[in-house]
């Protein structure tokens, strides 16, 4: 049988989560992108060894994190704004490989504690940074701005969009004007809907209270 590591597990994964998104809502520099990758890298790294992943997903996550460092890199020192755009679809290709590792290994819970609680909250956060960043991404190599009359937006608005859209709040402040952004935010609400539904799905299926067990013991002969 398979053994999850235990410390720290997915509490630091929030921690971590959290960190990194009030970093982003600070990166306006160019090298403040590659300081924001190390984070990311090292929250991505400790999802996949909380979440038990397989070693060709670290290795993948290893490759990912190799080129977008290289992209950030060359950012800083040519300033070619382009690669800021490849650098964002960097980090949300690296967000995106966690929640995968992490479903997976929440899937092989019997019963609801902490640890899977805190586990499918780090996966949601995880796909909605994934998503921001990937809206990021286009506002930087796509020719017109993202959002029409209100340009392209910054990271902190772009996460801000994100989490709106996956969450169906739907604020209508930012609305993108044309594709693919319009096909990734349908995909990102749908994404995040089916998320919570198989999350609640999995809490109502395994969670029993303890008075329930207790009356249970009780009626048995």
């Amino acid at each position: 049988m398979r053994t999850r590591p235990t410390r720290g597990g997915y509490g630091l994964v929030l921690v971590l989560i959290v960190g990194t998104y009030v970093l982003a809502l600070s990166a306006q520099h160019r090298w403040m992108i590659a300081v924001l990758l190390f984070v990311q890298t090292g929250t991505v790294w400790q999802a996949l060894r909380v979440s038990g992943a397989r070693t060709g997903v670290r290795l993948a996550a290893a490759v990912v994190f190799v080129l977008a460092l290289v992209g950030a890199v060359l950012n800083v020192v040519a300033g070619d704004s382009p690669l800021i755009g490849w650098t964002f679809l960097a980090a949300s290709a690296l967000y995106l490989l966690a929640p995968f590792s992490i479903v997976r290994d929440l899937g092989t819970h019997r019963g609801v504690d902490p640890q899977t609680m805190l586990g499918a909250l780090a996966a949601y956060l995880l796909i909605g940074m994934a998503f921001g960043f990937g809206y990021a991404c286009l506002a930087a190599i796509q020719p017109g701005p993202l959002f029409g009359d209100g340009g392209d937006p910054s990271l902190s608005e772009a996460l801000f969009f994100s989490f709106v859209t996956m969450t169906t709040t739907g604020y209508g402040d930012l609305v993108p004007v044309a594709n693919p952004a319009q096909s990734i935010a349908v995909l990102e609400a749908l994404t995040g809907q089916l998320f919570l539904v198989t999350a609640v799905a999995k809490v109502v299926e395994n969670w029993r209270p303890r008075a329930w067990n207790s009356r249970k013991d009780q009626t048995r002969p």
